[in-house]
């Protein structure tokens, strides 16, 4: 099983990495947690990966952090989270808040995550409230992009991780502007959750 990459960073995208090594392109799914930690395009970069082989497809999935990789395995251990949905939960909250969220029994918090209903909130705090002891890290931030006559890259990568999670891009240019008048600051991930809060 492959379990961990580093080589040439050939595209990013807020949900999607592919990574050159040894002459081989690695498609990777990413949460927009480790989007938000990685290098420009063209240098080298590092991820954890965890492999899934089923019958009829072979997919990665890679962390910046261990801690990321432990939560993500863990949210898939739970009965109704597929790999798809653990990325989703991991790119809705930072892995301290998570775990939080998890311990405290924070139902509210957990349902603001597209595609996790109470019924899933319910089982991750039930299954995993006693299994996060030791997990959480707070997030690195990425350099502060400045705002032009349009949208920036930063912009652009907040909407198409909206736009992947299911939001509809004139609800999510709504909710991006809501969040920057808010004064959250250009960190991308802080930027991205308060957005991601207001959509609709």
């Amino acid at each position: 099983m492959i379990a961990h990459l580093r080589g040439t960073l050939l595209e990013k995208h807020p949900n999607q990495v592919i990574i050159e090594c040894g002459g081989v392109g690695y498609d990777v799914t990413i949460p927009v947690t480790t989007f938000s930690k990685l290098p420009e395009q063209g240098q080298e970069v590092k991820l954890r990966i965890h492999t899934q082989v089923r019958e009829d497809a072979f997919a990665l999935f890679g962390f910046a952090s261990e801690t990321e990789k432990q939560l993500f395995e863990k949210l898939i251990s739970v009965s109704g989270i597929g790999p798809k949905l653990a990325v989703t939960v991991l790119s809705g909250l930072a892995a301290n808040d998570l775990v939080n969220a998890l311990r405290t029994g924070d139902l509210a918090r957990l349902v603001k995550i597209p595609g996790v209903g109470k019924k899933t909130a319910e089982r991750m705090v039930l299954e995993l409230r006693d299994k996060v002891d030791g997990l959480g890290a707070g997030s690195g931030a990425i350099p502060i992009v400045p705002r032009g006559p349009v949208f920036t890259a930063l912009e652009e990568d907040i909407l198409s991780a909206l736009g992947n999670l299911g939001c509809a891009r004139p609800n999510a240019e709504a909710a991006l502007q809501k969040a920057q008048a808010a004064g959250v600051g250009s960190d991308f991930e802080v930027l991205f959750r308060k957005a991601l809060e207001l959509v609709r």
